[in-house]
This record gives structure tokens, sequence and C-alpha cells, in this order.
């Protein structure tokens, strides 16, 4: 039970991640989620299990690095294989035989061996904190396609040299001809396994659809198993199970582009289920990661036998010679610019792979001695990780920033952005478009038409106006409105239950328009059910009136004197600033007046937005809104346009919800 609730606890921290990274966005998630698990670690009674390294790269690993291998794409790894392979093989026992000796240089107390298995487990760079970088920085795509590349292969040479320099040091033998015909025969072999399972996997899928089964849900069993699978086979056979998976993601991308037409559904819920699976195990690996940290930590800080200055001094001095010697191989070796170089160099960040490597150092040596500065060694690689992690977060959008000019010209004109928001609206709507709701969803396609012509040809200064100044015009009326509606209470005018459901409908319209007046909207909504609670009145909703409610007539002499109202309120309002948009919201309530004195043409509006137009549109309104926060996540637009954006969107829903009420 302590196991499962802890899992729990873990999954509604990488939901509450992703909620703060949206009002912190340039904070990456991977930070957000390590902060969440470091707080989890000190929840006291908080259930606690140490780290099986076996489980994590079986149970987190194997899936993420499959799904790589599928999505990567083949034809740009293969351009760059040579860049891959130097950094992927060549790095990483460069970092070796260099890093080692200057760890045990810096640090004596680490056996030279040691040196080495600590330099090789902190060589290879992690692919879900790489893949992490690519939301909110922008690096140049061919140094993305080269960072993942590498990501896919080097944790397969890192941990084999880690393996070999662990083994030396608990044994005291080693020989390099063995170690390099091994390290052959592990790569190799988990190269040939992965992809003779992987074709294996594809040609039993195709032979169940010759026998007719073509049940997603089996299918889909099937693909989520593979690479749990294909991981444990390739370790039972002494060779790499993460370079099997990888092999395996990749042939499963052939299969995936030849029979890309054999199952629309299954595709579509493959993606959906994929996605999934990877935010909870992106999420999981990150929290795990951070929820480890203060154990790890703890040792070190607790034991006076280490100066924490000093332990903090040998962070920051490995680190620094890991990106210098990532910087300059990357230099040397690919012949790139200063500039690609060093962005290459900041951005080999270190993950989970080299903690949970970390914790399957063994306690002791063949002769029962305690292996030598265990704890000191995984405080190093926790720390590296941080701060290659932090320094990623920090410097990499600082260099990768254009200039003023540039900015100004690459950042989306706030019409720019209003479009490509519309845009996503009319692509939600035709997505849900079928034969059950083809008439609304064209009537719809046709609105979103014309407002992406009317954004086209709109500046940005006006639309800033028209959308602020429109609602805030529109506040003044829905008070207009509310004055009425308190004063037919007070007076008795209607019935009680009627008028409230008014009040009730005016509430929700004005939170709809902008979250300013909400906690005045809440106050003002809690007093109410506490007056009703008091008089012991049935419960109020708003009341969705039409022609043949019985409430019907009293409900239009409510409503048109609160049209009146508040057009008589607007109009008396100063129009030397903005008497289009004062003319333009009483052109809105003189329309909804002649709909609500025209019982016919109330009920045909009614018959209009029928529950699949409402669907449909909010369905397109939340398309709307997904697409502004991912502008604003990716830097292309500022949170002052983001709300400008949400105005148009907030109006529009607004105007929706009154035309159901």
């Amino acid at each position: 039970m302590e196991l499962f609730i802890m899992v729990l606890v873990f999954l509604v921290l990488i939901g509450i991640s992703n909620i703060i990274h949206r009002f912190i966005p340039f904070i990456p998630v991977p930070l957000i989620q390590i902060a969440l698990g470091i707080g989890a670690a000190y929840v006291r009674g908080f259930h606690h299990v140490e780290l099986n390294p076996e489980l994590f790269l079986v149970l987190f690993i194997a899936p993420l690095l499959f799904n790589d291998g599928k999505l990567t794409p083949r034809d740009e790894l293969w351009k760059l294989r040579s860049y891959i392979l130097l950094l992927a093989l060549g790095l990483v026992f460069a970092t070796v035989l260099i890093a080692g000796p200057f760890i045990h240089w810096l640090i004596p107390a680490i056996p030279l061996s040691a040196a080495f298995a600590l330099a090789a487990i902190l060589s290879p760079t992690d692919a879900v904190a790489v893949g992490s970088l690519s939301g909110r920085v922008k690096l140049p795509g061919k140094i993305m396609r080269l960072l993942e590349g590498e990501a896919l292969m080097n944790d397969a040479s890192g941990l084999v040299a880690f393996n070999f320099a662990i083994a030396a040091t608990v044994t005291g033998y080693f020989s390099l001809t063995k170690a390099i015909g091994s390290f052959v025969v592990i790569a190799v072999g988990g190269i040939v396994i992965g992809a003779l399972l992987g074709f294996l996997v594809i040609w039993f899928r195709m032979l169940l659809r010759r026998f007719g089964m073509e049940d997603v849900t089996l299918h889909m069993l099937i693909i989520i198993l593979t690479p749990f699978i294909i991981y444990l086979v390739a370790e039972e056979f002494h060779v790499s199970g993460i370079l099997a998976v990888v092999a395996a993601g990749v042939t499963h991308a052939v299969e995936r582009d030849r029979m890309r037409s054999a199952s629309i559904k299954l595709r579509v819920v493959s993606d959906s289920t994929w996605s999934i699976i990877l935010f909870t195990l992106n999420g999981l690996v990150f929290i795990l990661l951070g929820h480890e940290i203060p154990d790890v930590v703890n040792e070190i800080w607790s034991d006076p036998a280490y100066n924490n200055g000093q332990v903090i001094g040998y962070v920051l001095l490995i680190t620094a010679v890991l990106i210098l010697l990532r910087f300059v191989w990357v230099w040397a070796s690919t012949n790139r610019q200063f500039k690609s170089s060093l962005l290459t160099a900041l951005s080999g960040v270190r993950g989970a792979l080299t903690l949970a490597a970390a914790f399957s150092i063994p306690l002791t040596l063949s002769d029962n001695s305690p292996f030598p500065e265990r704890n000191l060694m995984l405080f190093i690689c926790a720390g590296v990780i941080l701060l290659t992690l932090m320094i990623a977060s920090i410097l990499l959008p600082i260099l990768t920033r254009e200039s003023h000019d540039d900015v100004i010209n690459a950042k989306h004109d706030e019409r720019i952005a209003r479009v490509q928001m519309l845009k996503a609206g009319l692509c939600a709507i035709r997505e849900e478009m079928s034969d059950e709701n083809k008439d609304e969803a064209m009537q719809l396609i046709y609105t979103y038409s014309k407002r992406i012509q009317q954004a086209q040809i709109m500046n940005k200064s006006d639309m800033r106006e028209f959308w602020s100044s429109t609602i805030a015009v529109r506040q003044i009326g829905l008070d207009a409105e509310r004055h009425v509606a308190e004063t037919w209470l007070k007076e008795r005018k209607g019935s009680p239950r009627m008028v409230e459901g008014f009040l009730v409908s005016l509430n929700k319209v004005e939170m709809l328009l902008t979250s300013r007046y909400k906690f005045k909207l809440l106050i003002r909504s809690l007093w109410r059910q506490l007056k009703r609670l008091t008089n012991k009145s049935p419960e109020i909703n708003e009341m969705p009136m039409s022609p043949d409610h019985p409430q019907w007539e009293e409900y239009k002499v409510l409503k048109q004197e609160a049209i009146q109202a508040a057009i008589h309120k607007i109009q008396a309002m100063e129009r030397g600033e903005k008497p289009a948009i004062l003319q333009a919201v009483i052109a809105d309530y003189r329309a909804m007046e002649h709909e609500l004195l025209n019982d016919r043409v109330w009920s045909r509006r009614k018959r209009e937005f029928t529950s699949e137009s409402m669907e449909l549109e909010l369905k397109a309104i939340q398309a709307e809104r997904n697409q502004i926060q991912s502008m604003f996540e990716e830097g292309e637009i500022d949170r002052a346009q983001a709300s400008h954006l949400r105005m148009d969107i907030n109006y529009r829903e607004a105007h929706l919800y009154e035309s159901q009420a």
C-alpha cells in the first residue's frame, strides 16, 4: 500500500509540475520535477524506495529509447553517422581516459580504476534530458539531431566502460584487449538482436492481420510490451539491452513508414497511448531523480570526514572539465564553429541514467572491504546532473537568443499569432467533422475563415484596443444588467427563482469575459448561497429560456429592461475616446433585444446552436487556447500578447454562452 501511495503521489507531482510550468515556462519541466521530488523526500512519513538500477533501466530507459528510435529521423542520423559515432564512442572513451586520471589527481582517495568508473558514468548524455531542451531552447536542427543520435548510443558505451572499470576496482584485474572485444560483442550483439526481434514482432503483427485479427487493443498491447521484452532478452544474452531497444525502435519506424495507411485507427490510438506513457515516464524519471538526491547529499553533508565546501568544489571542477573536454572534442573532431561547438558542449546534460548506474556501484570489494569513496562518487554524480541541467537551462537560452532586431523580426507579430490561433481552432473543427455534424462544422468553418481574413487585415494596435476596450465596455453593460436584476429581487417584481437564475447567468458571462473579477464574483456567489441556505430556498441554477418555457414572458420583460439599462449606461459614457467600440457593443445589445422580442427568431437561433455546434465550437476554442499557450511557452509571444489573444477567446466564449442561456 505504501508503494502504491508513493507512485500515486509521484503521478500527482507530475501533473503539478506541468501546471507550474504553464506559469513559469522559462524554467524547464525537468528542473521543476526534480525540485518537487526533493520536496517529497522531506515529507515526514513518506515511503522511500531505494533506486534499483536494473529495474530503472528496463522500466524507464527501455521504452523511452525505443520511442526515440521510432521518432528520430533515420536519414538525418545517417548523414550525421560519423559525427554521432565520434561523440557516442570517441568522446566517451576520451572522457574516461582524460577525466578519470584528473578525478584521481583531484581526489586521491578514489583509486584510479574507480575514477575511471566515475568518469565513464559521467560521460553519457541523457536522452530524456536532451529532449527536454528542445521545448524552450531553439537549438539549430543539425545540433539537435546530433545530440539525439549521440544520446541514443552513448549510454551503451558509457555503461560498458563503467562496468569494466568497476570490475577492475573490485577484482584488481583489467585486460584492455578483453575490454575492447567485449565492447564490440556487446554493442554489435545488442543492435543485431534488437533488429531481429523488432522485425520478428512486426512479422507477428502482420501475421495476425492476415488472419483477420485487426483488434487495435491487441496490437497496442504488443507494441507496448515490445521494448520491455527486447531489453530483457538482450540482457539475457549478455549484450546491450539499450542498443537493442534503439535498434528495435528504428525497425518499427521503417514498418510505420511502409504501412502508413494500413490502419489509421491503430496509428491514432498508438500515438495517443504512447504520448501518455512517455509523458508519465519522463516525469517519473526526474521525480525519482529528485527523490533520491537528498539521501545522497545527506550521506556526505552529515559526515564530518568531508568538508562541504570542498566536495562542492569537486563537483564544480569535474563539471567544468567535462564541459571543456566536450567543447574541445566537438570543435576539433567535427570542424564546427566556436558557437556551435559551445552550444553542443553545454547541451551535454547528464540525467537519471548516471545516478541509476552510480547506485549499482557495489558496497564492497572482493576482499569484503568497503568500496572506496562510494558515497562521495554518488554525491558527485548527483551534483554534476543538477549542475549540467542548470547550466543548460540558463546559458543556452541566452546563447540562442537573437539580437534585438532579429527578435523583433522573428517574434510573432500579434496579428500573425492571432491568425495561427484561429487556424488551430479551424483545424480542430475539421478534425472533429463527421457525417452527423457536417452542417454545423461547415457553418463554423465559414465563420472561422471570415475571422482569419479579418485578423489578417487588422493591425496589432487596433486589435489590442478593440478587445480590451470592448470587454471593459461590456463589463459596464453587465453591471447595469445586474443592477436591474437586483432591483427586481428587492422589489419582488418577478419570480425569485427566475431572477436568481438570470443573475447566475450574468456572473458566468462575466467570468468568461475576464479573470480580474473572479474573486469578487466568488464572494458574491458564496453570499447568495449563504442567503439561500438561511432562507431554505431551493437551489438556483441559470435557466435556459425559450418561448415554450412557462416563465418566458416574465423573463423577456426582465431581459429587455436589463438590455435597455445597459444601452443607456453605455450611451452615457464619454464618446470622444472610443465611439466605434461603444457603438459595436450597443449594436450587440440591440441585436440581442431584436431576437428576444421575436419569439420565432429566438427559437430559430436556439436551434442553430445545437449541442453538436456547441461542442464543436468549444473544442475549437480549447484548441485556440492550447495554441496560445504553446506559442507562449516557445517564446514566440510574450505574456502581454498571450493575454490580449485570450481576450478575443473570452469574448467569443461569453457570447456563445449567452446564446445558450
